[in-house]
């Protein structure tokens, strides 16, 4: 069964243009109602979960609408992070979680995602169905059937108390000075409250959300604020999240950056030392540094490679019984604690390995060098297929038989945006320029 609605991660759109509109949102919500309520019996509920956007207001009313005309009862959760979603549909014994959010990406665009009963987002099959019930006519409730709709003021301290305990032996972060940049995004409360109480000193950045302002010049898609006050403060390390707090960048006390694949090698390497490591293996996608690969194949670890997306990395990680992956983007994903991608826990985990080890974050962010690797993104308008014309196709075949033997190639279609990603890695940053331009300048035309 084929989607169109869906992307890699739930359906997102520029707010009030298809599909991100408010009728699109209370069929969607009917939809899903619908496909949980199946077996028509009564008391199922939903969980509703938002980030700090503007249009998340307007969502949030549409969802609960379509959800409560099929009979679910939804509980109103408001700004939390999505992992918090996870782990309170799990927790709560609902039947759906709902994440109101689009991620990293600018104010204007919102995103729905949707978590089982078991937290995990919903497998591909399953918004198949959805959207084939979205496509039909959807059989409201009887009105005494009816669905009713709360709000929950203690969501976003149940998931702090849960955050808590993910901190390896309970310890405490006395003595680290902590920048904490939450993009004016879902955890701008959340996360300066775990690591104060923890005991860090912290100094809070992006935590003054006012609907247009999630991810602007903040958060993990920007660094560079966070890094300055790093250095202004004199703080032991940064960490950067994104607009809804399921991915992390970190940063040492020189305001240095370390991406995922840093991340992952530090939790890798340490696990496996603990014999916590399930089958030697993490996974990662395409998108990942040779470097990596190499770093781990060094220490007798796999490197198991998905497709892009963090829902592909978990789905594999669930096939393969294996409990850390993530991307290079900061999506760190370990089922021992969550059952998404959890920006927050992952950097408790990098500030415990810094407690515990008593070193610097600069020695903990580099471990391995990176083979050079350079990404671009190319926009197209709707409706285009730049990647089919014959002129791409020959820029690409020509780039992937001068990196033979010496590097990789990877172009694809973005699964949130109307991007054209190419990225190359190759020993020759010369090389490696060169076919990148030449690729970039033929989707360009393609594009017009």
């Amino acid at each position: 069964m084929s989607r169109k609605l869906f992307g890699t991660d739930g359906v997102r759109g520029t707010a009030n243009s298809y599909p991100m509109t408010a009728e699109m949102a209370l069929r969607l919500g009917a939809a899903a109602g619908r496909y949980f309520r199946r077996d028509g019996t009564s008391a199922h509920r939903v969980v509703i979960g938002k980030d700090t956007r503007l249009s998340g207001y307007m969502l949030e009313n549409a969802l609960t609408a379509g959800l409560t005309s099929t009979g679910m009862n939804v509980l109103l959760l408001g700004p939390v992070p999505t992992p918090a979603i996870g782990y309170l549909t799990r927790s709560m014994r609902a039947d759906l979680g709902v994440m109101i959010s689009a991620s990293h990406n600018p104010a204007q665009d919102n995103g729905i995602k949707f978590f089982g009963p078991d937290g995990f987002k919903l497998s591909d099959e399953a918004e198949a169905e959805i959207e084939a019930i979205l496509g039909g006519d959807i059989a409201p409730a009887q009105p005494h059937n009816i669905g009713r709709a709360k709000r929950i003021e203690d969501g976003r301290g149940r998931y702090v108390e849960y955050a808590k305990t993910t901190f390896p032996g309970r310890g405490r972060l006395d003595g680290l000075k902590v920048v904490i940049d939450c993009a004016n995004g879902a955890a701008y409360k959340a996360a300066p409250e775990v690591l104060w109480e923890l005991g860090a000193e912290v100094i809070p950045v992006g935590v003054s959300p006012n609907g247009h302002n999630i991810n602007d010049r903040c958060g993990s898609t920007h660094p560079q604020t966070a890094a300055e006050a790093v250095v202004a403060h004199g703080a032991d390390v940064g960490i950067c999240l994104d607009g809804d707090a399921d991915r992390v960048i970190l940063l040492d006390e020189t305001g240095a950056v370390a991406d995922g694949d840093q991340i992952m090698a530090l939790l890798a390497a340490r696990w496996a030392d603990e014999g916590r490591l399930n089958g030697g293996t993490l996974v990662a996608t395409v998108m990942s540094n040779l470097g990596l690969e190499r770093f781990l194949t060094g220490r007798g670890l796999r490197l198991e490679r998905t497709a892009v997306g963090d829902r592909y990395v978990v789905e594999a990680m669930r096939r393969g019984g294996w409990n850390l992956g993530g991307e290079q983007s900061g999506h760190i994903v370990m089922t021992d604690y969550a059952t998404t991608g959890d920006g927050l826990i992952a950097g408790l985990q990098f500030l415990a390995e810094m407690m515990r080890s008593g070193r610097p974050a600069s020695d903990l962010m580099r471990n391995f060098a990176p083979v050079p690797q350079l990404l671009q993104n190319v926009r197209y308008a709707s409706g285009q297929e730049p990647l089919n014309t014959a002129s791409v196709q020959a820029a690409i075949s020509g780039a992937e038989a001068r990196l033979s033997g010496c590097g990789r190639l990877l172009i694809r279609k973005s699964g949130t945006e109307p991007l054209i990603r190419v990225m190359a890695e190759c020993e020759d940053e010369g090389l490696l320029a060169e076919v990148v331009a030449n690729i970039v300048a033929e989707v360009q035309k393609a594009a017009g």
